[in-house]
């Protein structure tokens, strides 16, 4: 199955989506998010992603933060208090909606709340990213799949039977354009707890394109879900890793999203069709590295060639050494010279 977002087909035999998720990393400040979006679209992604909602229906106001929030922007705050001074307004969200499309990459949303749906829906999003803490909201999950666009769900903290409830939620409403992220959510999450064979468990499970939301450090566990086959990376990055807020420490910066994304497209070209040949360039150097049967002596014309008087030596543009037995016992039809190669010709 593939899914079409924008202009992009995702999944099977397409090259893989990046999302670029800008989140929360604006920190509040539009002319900030515009620059995420800048460096996004300069790395080479498809698309640029960030985070809908307004505090007030989204936390309680005696929420604690998440232990990773605790460790990046401290405890004096609350958590609504710390997501107040992350929203952007409606009316930021369409200069960015505006903005990305000047730049030529795809701006996606993740909304927590109807009227963000709404919001986004009018705008005129492509499609909606679901983030992982949604995936037991049935009601959010009603409301965006009745807009009738692809649907790429995060499944953080999920076990295989409430992803296939949320997968049936949605499908229950009419859309069966849903792409599935694999997703650990730690922050950073760890090497050790990535468990990218799930995303294979996924496929084989839903038969639905499936991907990697990414919260590790770095870009290795990214490139290594390409190679077995990811058909979405979503990988938060910033402008600067020691910037205030929660997110910007397990983030890429510019450089090394760049990076990534170069990554991913030598994966792509290097995963190739599967069928066991040489390469254009090899056969080259199969002239140079393979050998051929030479003659070890001079061999004079209508001697009978004995395994002492061969050798095996480069080049390989001669006969090749698994022919030994079959010249051995042949005669000479012509001298042949000491360390010349031995040809069908020169034998009897």
């Amino acid at each position: 199955m593939k899914v079409k977002i924008a202009n992009r087909l995702i999944g099977e035999g397409e090259p893989c989506f990046i999302v670029a998720e800008a989140g929360v990393n604006h920190n509040g400040d539009v002319s900030l998010a515009k620059k995420l979006i800048d460096v996004a679209k300069e790395a080479g992604a498809d698309a640029v992603k960030f985070q809908t909602f307004q505090a007030e229906g989204l936390v309680t106001k005696r929420a604690e933060k998440a232990p990773y929030q605790k460790e990046t922007t401290g405890t004096r705050e609350s958590q609504f208090e710390m997501l107040k001074s992350l929203e952007l307004s409606q009316r930021d969200f369409r200069g960015l909606f505006v903005y990305s499309r000047k730049k030529g990459i795809i701006f996606l949303a993740t909304p927590f709340d109807s009227e963000s749906v709404d919001f986004l829906e009018g705008l005129g999003v492509p499609a909606f990213k679901v983030g992982s803490g949604e995936i037991t909201n049935f009601p959010l999950l009603k409301h965006i799949a009745r807009k009738r666009k692809p649907i790429i769900l995060s499944t953080g903290m999920s076990t295989l039977g409430e992803i296939e409830e949320a997968v049936e939620a949605i499908i229950g409403e009419g859309v069966e354009e849903i792409i599935l992220l694999h997703c650990v959510s730690s922050y950073p999450a760890k090497a050790e707890d990535m468990n990218l064979k799930a995303m294979e468990t996924l496929r084989d499970k839903f038969k639905l394109p499936v991907g990697l939301s990414d919260h590790s450090l770095g870009i290795s566990i990214a490139i290594a879900a390409v190679a077995l086959e990811a058909c979405v990376i979503e990988k938060h990055f910033t402008l600067d890793k020691s910037l205030r807020g929660p997110d910007h420490q397990a983030s890429l910066e510019p450089e090394e999203l760049k990076q990534m994304v170069t990554a991913i497209r030598n994966v792509e070209k290097a995963m190739g069709n599967g069928v066991k040949r040489p390469a254009k360039d090899e056969e080259e150097n199969k002239k140079v590295g393979r050998r051929s049967i030479v003659a070890r002596v001079d061999i004079p014309r209508g001697i009978i060639i004995s395994e002492d008087m061969l050798d095996i030596k480069r080049p390989g543009t001669g006969l090749e050494p698994k022919y030994l037995g079959e010249i051995i016992g042949r005669v000479a039809k012509v001298t042949i010279k000491r360390d010349e190669l031995v040809t069908w010709g020169a034998l009897k």
